[in-house]
């Protein structure tokens, strides 16, 4: 899986091309205005690959749990989202049991609680959404390309859907569990023997619960058949259970830049669902002056430690809880939607054209070229995968909604999203959201270029 990049060394991430293969791009590059909400966000990413049953991310009080550090007591009440992705591989060729995924999620009160599911989906990489090539860009009007079970979720969440397997509220009777989630990452008849799964949903409840996810391989029936793990089952290894292995490798402190950063998995609760901003040129104005003809000015998306494009922003959600040998931020957000609102101003008395695209420049702490540095033949190795909308009008004025499923190497300028016509001493509102992608590798940058003559609107 293309994740496992954020667990590399900065070293290993951000080898310096010789510069003759580079292209330097000259330009401004600010930080996203806004911030991440605070709602909490069930964050289950590690170990990503999984060897061995127990509990993968566990918010359930210690007290009565046999191995008490694998149990972080985070209730959850209101709003939050449960975010998961795992891979599962054969131990050995002749070891082909399917992985159940479980997720439960438990009462504690006296009265019953309502867990309604507003949101939610969850995919195989095989045979739900393979990671099949695609070109840079491919229209997704109806929703239909994707690559990775990534891709395809975060493209499901942005348009409000509910898979069919999920009911829409979940009861939950006082003092009991229900599982929210019960499905296998099948190994069998694959070649080679690996798989994974995404999960993610935006949930809502009108009481306190607290969540698990677990990891069983199938139990069989009397006839050596597969089946899925019962409740009580699920409930045993809660209890009994301790943290599933192999760890992943553990984290340096982001603050230490005495050392290679090892970003690490995420294992825990992190902070921020969404991230919400309008682009203006400064927050006692309400408009985004697009730049001069033949200018760019560019936003950096999801910046982080050691990675903020020269804007100083880390975007990483911060941890409210996480397992010692885990990541301390959740670095890259999967699963938080970007949304963000453009008020485009045209202060010329000319018309102007403005190209709007998403881009995945070298990654870089400071601006060593004082510019975006991008390769001019970027190698095949994917940073982000996901389905990006855009909403504007066209050259009559007609409200318009692009989706946009997108393929960038690392160091890709990529092509324009779109073309924004502004008339003289005009506004024009745009807006661009997505949800950051499962194995993406983040930094990316939201770019504005005004051309240096007036083309027409596709």
């Amino acid at each position: 899986m293309l994740s496992f990049l954020l667990s590399l060394s900065l070293a290993q991430i951000n080898s310096v091309p010789p510069p003759s293969t580079e292209i330097i791009e000259k330009q401004e590059v600010r930080p996203l205005p806004g911030r991440l909400d605070s709602i909490p966000v069930f964050n289950s990413n590690s170990p990503e690959l999984i060897l061995e049953e127990g509990i993968l991310l566990s918010t359930f009080p210690k007290k009565g749990k046999k191995h008490k550090n694998a149990h972080l007591n985070f209730p959850f009440q209101g709003r939050f989202d449960i975010f998961a992705h795992h891979v599962a591989k054969a131990a050995t060729p002749e070891d082909l049991r399917s992985l159940y995924l479980g997720v439960i999620v438990h009462n504690p009160g006296e009265s019953p609680v309502k867990v309604n599911i507003l949101h939610a989906g969850t995919y195989l990489s095989q045979p739900d959404a393979p990671f099949i090539d695609l070109p840079d860009q491919r229209n997704n009007l109806f929703g239909t390309v994707y690559a990775g079970p990534g891709s395809r979720v975060t493209n499901d969440i942005l348009r409000n859907h509910r898979q069919s397997i999920f009911p829409p509220q979940l009861i939950i009777p006082a003092g009991e569990s229900r599982m929210l989630l019960n499905l296998p990452i099948p190994v069998k008849e694959l070649d080679p023997p690996i798989n994974g799964r995404s999960t993610l949903m935006r949930l809502r409840t009108d009481g306190t619960i607290y969540v698990a996810s677990l990891a069983m391989f199938a139990p069989k029936n009397e006839d050596e058949s597969e089946r899925s793990p019962t409740l009580a089952e699920w409930q045993n290894l809660l209890k009994n259970g301790e943290l599933s292995s192999p760890r992943d490798k553990a984290p340096t402190l982001p603050e230490n830049t005495k050392k290679p950063i090892i970003y690490g998995r995420v294992a825990g609760v992190s902070q921020g669902s969404e991230w919400k901003a309008s682009l203006t040129d400064n927050p006692q104005v309400k408009y985004l002056t697009i730049p001069d003809p033949g200018q760019v000015l560019s936003y950096g998306i999801s910046t982080l430690h050691r990675g903020t494009l020269g804007t100083k922003q880390i975007q990483s959600a911060p941890m409210l809880r996480r397992y010692p040998d885990t990541a301390y931020y959740a670095h890259g957000n999967y699963g938080v939607h970007y949304n963000l609102h453009l008020p485009l101003h045209n202060k010329t008395e000319k018309p102007q054209t403005v190209l709007l695209s998403v881009q995945t420049p070298i990654k870089e702490d400071t601006l060593s070229q004082k510019g975006l540095r991008f390769l001019k033949t970027p190698r095949k190795r994917v940073f982000f995968r996901g389905t990006v909308r855009v909403r504007y009008n066209d050259r009559q004025g007609i409200s318009r909604t692009k989706y946009v499923h997108l393929v960038q190497n690392r160091g890709e300028k990529a092509r324009k999203l779109v073309r924004v016509n502004l008339k003289p001493n005009s506004k024009e509102f745009v807006k661009v959201d997505f949800l950051y992608p499962p194995d993406a590798t983040p930094p990316q940058v939201l770019t504005i270029e005004t051309m240096k003559s007036v083309h027409p609107i596709e």
